[in-house]
């Protein structure tokens, strides 16, 4: 009995030790995914949980069964740990603190009711706005996954056609892709690791079923993978491996064809609700303005400001801003780049400004110029407010029949006024105008500084593989042929470089080669050595995974490594061929998108606030002029004109509003264009926003500056023909 009794306690203590380890390794796995999801997964959206959590904390509101599926199905498609209560009491509650911030803010500075009701507008805006955050988070999430499905499939099958085996090529997917997908590959992986599926189909097929609304595509390639594992032909096999990157391909080509042909109508509803209606809309608003600050129960210039800037500067941007969300949301799966520097950590130090001091190279945050740039336009930009401040009026105010070189200089410059009640009004000279043209330079310059010095550099490093990919597929094709000629591999880099002699893939094969001769490493260790790896100086996913997969593939023999590099090479081919159709699809919404962006919407402007600037002139000198004559003769009729005119709202701030309004505008307009062009393409969306936002900016104010001194020449000459001599 002692025996037995020893023997199961032994066993116990085998099965506890056994139990343990498995634990312990699902725990280890469990937490490199989550240590994998907080340092992928993207700031704010780490920022929006710790706030639902915290909402629901204080005020926890649960929605409806059919709301609470829905936000269900968003939250987990983008991985947040919220529940549908967080999401609905962090809207109420943010609602409700807008609407007492904003409404008391403005009742206590301004003494008016307008607040209160736009506080109430603005709060209900933003709590449905914040209920459809995890729509909005999950189309985003979606829009990045869909333009890295053909990248998956095309990983997946190029690893199954050496290897049967669906787990091992998902993994090898998931380290080739860069997020979102490469998160939700691992997950497929995690929870097979934790047991919450017994096998990595069942794991898969869960995964695939939230992708069915949106891309069908998607699913079909992945079930014919999965139906090429009980395939008992090679061939039959291989044939179904081959259909779904076919599959994948022509479904994206069929989609964004119709994407294409539907785009143009919400592209012309955009661009006439965002640009030329407001902008012709503001043609009147001299006439409006002029008649809204008279001085009898009127606005003042500042207070009409300040409505235009709400109108202008927040409400109608954000309204923009969501309907190209909307248009952006309905992009079908396509192609797109990935951010090179996030996948290559020693390109990261090319974000920033290199300035070199000698042989010392010093890296400087762009955001610090962009910040130096902006402080230094708005404080010239803002010196006749300052001015304001800082001088007595006494010594600021030109009458309206200004003498001397002093008082032509500040009716010229700044020309303040003083209304019925002493105040003091403007600046309405045409110097403040010219002066006012360096605020919305110092967004525009200064932000587009900041994207393009972050961008600019790995957009060239990029460019540059992207040429190596263009050409890297004919030349793997070589050195499949190569492989099947019974060459080893080692020689066949040696051979396929002096065929491919000055292009960019012959400088790969050309560095591998010398990296096997000249330094006696391995094939991986010349290709994937940390330090004098090929790899290292042509950074490429593409040219990466080829790579693994001809060091897979070799140990099967050379007939099957041969095989897989021809295959690939062919796999390469038809993306890029599909990719170029695709382009083409979308050349002519891009192209009409690009000149409304670049020269339209800035020169529209700055006609109009040319326009402006003359109507003010005119109406300000021609109130001047009734009033003189409303004094000489004071009859009931022409004191009742005096009344009707106002002095209107100064150039000045008109012009910032409408400047700020189209940095505003060209800012969304570039992140609509990349997003239909590349999809989620961060890096190219930076680099679009510093070229584009520099140039319209600049295009605008030069515009205007000669439009604006052009239109007071011509409001001077029209005065001077209605002066009394």
């Amino acid at each position: 009995m002692a025996g037995e009794e020893e023997l199961l306690k032994r066993y116990r203590r085998k099965l506890e030790e056994e139990f343990s380890q498995q634990a312990s390794s699902r725990n280890t796995f469990s937490a490199n995914y989550v240590d994998f999801k907080k340092e992928f997964l993207p700031k704010h959206l780490s920022a929006y949980e710790k706030l639902c959590n915290l909402s629901e904390k204080i005020l926890k509101i649960n929605p409806d069964k059919k709301s609470t599926e829905d936000l269900t199905e968003q939250l987990e498609l983008c991985h947040l740990g919220v529940t549908p209560a967080g999401v609905y009491s962090l809207a109420i509650l943010s609602g409700i603190v807008i609407f007492v911030a904003v409404s008391l803010t403005g009742f206590l500075l301004f003494g008016s009711i307008f607040f209160i009701a736009y506080a109430l507008i603005v709060a209900s805006v933003i709590l449905a706005a914040l209920i459809k955050l995890p729509e909005f988070f999950g189309n985003s999430w979606r829009l990045k996954a869909s333009n890295q499905m053909v990248q998956s499939i095309f990983y997946v099958s190029t690893y199954m056609r050496h290897t049967s085996n669906l787990e091992l090529a998902i993994m090898f997917a998931s380290d080739h892709l860069s997020p979102p997908l490469s998160i939700d590959l691992k997950k497929v992986l995690w929870d097979v690791e934790t047991e919450r599926y017994g096998s990595i189909k069942e794991s898969l097929d869960n995964y695939l079923e939230r992708w069915k609304k949106w891309n069908p595509e998607f699913i079909e390639s992945f079930h014919l993978i999965e139906g090429s594992l009980f395939e008992s032909s090679e061939e039959r096999r291989l044939s179904m491996v081959d259909k779904a990157l076919n599959v994948m391909l022509e479904e994206t080509y069929e989609k964004m064809l119709r994407y294409a042909h539907d785009l143009k109508g919400p592209i012309t509803m955009l661009y006439m609700l965002g640009i030329i209606l407001p902008i012709l809309g503001l043609v009147i608003l001299p006439l409006v303005a002029s008649f809204m600050t008279n001085e009898k129960g009127g606005l003042d210039s500042g207070q009409l400001a300040l409505y235009l800037i709400l109108l202008y500067n927040i409400t109608m941007p954000l309204g923009i801003f969501y309907l190209s969300k909307i248009v952006l949301s309905k992009r079908p799966t396509g192609y797109g780049e990935t951010d090179i520097s996030e996948e290559n950590p020693e390109l990261r130090k090319y974000r920033n400004c290199i300035i070199k001091v000698g042989n010392n190279e010093t890296a400087i945050n762009p955001i610090y110029i962009s910040i130096a740039i902006i402080t230094l336009f708005l404080l010239i930009g803002l010196s006749p407010i300052l001015v304001k401040l800082v001088v007595p009026k006494e010594l600021l105010v030109s009458g309206p029949d200004a003498e001397g070189s002093v008082d032509i200089f500040k009716k010229m410059m700044l020309d303040y006024r003083l209304d019925s009640n002493d105040n003091l009004i403007g600046p309405y000279g045409i110097g403040a105008a010219i002066i006012s043209f360096l605020i919305p330079l110092a967004f525009g310059v200064g932000i587009g500084i900041y994207y393009s010095v972050r961008s600019s550099k790995v957009v060239k490093f990029r460019e540059n593989t992207k040429k190596l990919e263009d050409e890297y597929a004919s030349a793997l094709f070589q050195l499949g042929n190569r492989l099947g000629d019974g060459m080893p591999a080692e020689i066949a880099f040696g051979k396929v470089a002096e065929t491919t002699r000055g292009s960019a893939s012959g400088d790969f094969f050309a560095l591998v080669s010398i990296n096997i001769r000249k330094k006696g490493m391995g094939i991986q260790q010349a290709i994937f050595d940390p330090i004098k790896g090929a790899l290292i100086y042509f950074p490429s996913s593409i040219i990466e995974s080829s790579m693994k997969v001809l060091l897979e593939s070799s140990r099967k023999g050379p007939l099957i490594a041969s095989q897989a590099l021809i295959n690939v090479s062919e796999y390469i081919k038809q993306i890029n061929r599909v990719n170029e159709r695709l382009r083409d699809l979308m050349a002519d919404v891009i192209s009409d998108m690009k000149q409304q962006t670049h020269i339209l919407a800035p020169a529209i402007a700055a006609i109009v606030v040319g326009i402006t600037s003359m109507i003010v002139t005119i109406l300000g000198n021609l109130n001047q002029q009734i009033g003189k004559i409303g004094t000489d003769t004071p009859t009931q009729s022409l004191k009742g004109v005096v009344d009707i005119f106002g002095q209107g709202i100064p150039t000045y701030y008109f012009q910032i509003i409408v400047g700020i309004y189209i940095v505003e505008i060209v800012y969304i307009l570039t992140i609509l264009t990349n997003g239909i062009e590349n999809g989620a393409d961060h890096l190219s969306e930076e680099n679009n926003l510093g070229k584009n936002l520099t140039r319209s900016t600049i295009l605008y104010s030069v515009i205007s500056a000669i439009v604006v001194i052009a239109f007071n020449l011509i409001a001077a000459m029209i005065m001077q023909t209605l002066t009394p001599m």
